[in-house]
């Protein structure tokens, strides 16, 4: 009797696993961002001053290491999650099937991992800015001229061949799937770290432009997340096209603050 009750349960758990899976996602994402409300609150500007102007010990990079870290995690997580409930119905399907796959946290942890690279050398970024009395107290960017040019990079990315390539895999995550696919526990993990690649690839200039309004800004962090989520799931015939336009616009908004620069020196 026993084991027909543990049989039930377990294939009721199974039943239910894309919920699971749904809410630890949806979970990780909403931790990450009360950490980051949190710290926004907490902020003060005598507080980041007197961390500005003294110099960094390994309790500073630790710290905005794990800032970095827990934001990426807040911004990225959602936009993985179509990917990863893909992962989560092929696991189901070939579990049914008798072949057993990588549990799909083993994916996620994969797609994090690239991330958390992402974090620290953004953390290095930060660092470098703040020694160059480049970054407010409230971390944001205090030259025109750099700010600027960050965002005519950020613009001419936005149109490159790279950018388009890794978006294509983003968007379409049935396709990277199934031409990446690996078995076992490290070939989930190292599919997550693909995708992570791919992701990376998309964003990373964006995640630059957190330093134009404010590291710790939730309003702009918000905006650039939901700017990336809309990239990879919203359905655009042509998403090329959409990502030409606002990489015009991002270039050309960049141009237009250096040349105000350029004329007013401010």
């Amino acid at each position: 009797m026993g084991t027909i009750v543990e049989v039930g349960a377990w294939r009721a758990v199974k039943r239910y696993d894309r919920l699971v899976i749904a809410a630890a996602l949806v979970g990780m994402a909403a931790l990450a961002w009360v950490y980051l409300i949190r710290e926004s609150a907490g902020m003060t500007v005598l507080s980041m001053e007197m961390v500005r102007l003294r110099s960094w010990e390994m309790t500073d990079f630790a710290l905005v290491f794990l800032m970095w870290a827990i934001m990426m995690i807040g911004m990225m997580i959602p936009s993985v999650t179509p990917t990863t409930m893909i992962y989560a119905s092929i696991a189901r399907k070939a579990e049914r099937q008798g072949t057993i796959v990588a549990p799909t946290m083993v994916f996620v942890l994969g797609y994090v991992a690239v991330w958390t690279l992402f974090s620290a050398l953004a953390t290095m970024a930060q660092w470098g800015l703040d020694q160059a009395a480049l970054l407010s107290p409230m971390m944001v960017m205090t030259s025109p001229m750099v700010g600027a040019t960050l965002l005519v990079a950020a613009g001419v990315y936005q149109a490159s061949p790279l950018k388009l390539v890794c978006l294509e895999h983003c968007r379409s995550p049935a396709h990277f799937l199934s031409r990446h696919w690996r078995p076992g526990i490290t070939g989930a993990f190292r599919m997550g770290l693909g995708h992570g690649v791919f992701c990376l690839g998309c964003c990373w200039v964006l995640m630059g432009l957190l330093f134009l309004g404010g590291v710790m800004n939730l309003l702009w962090i918000a905006s650039i997340a939901i700017f990336v989520l809309a990239e990879k799931v919203i359905p655009i015939r042509d998403s090329k096209i959409v990502s030409r336009l606002t990489g015009a616009v991002m270039a050309l908004a960049g141009l237009a603050v250096l040349a105000s620069w350029a004329i007013t020196g401010n």
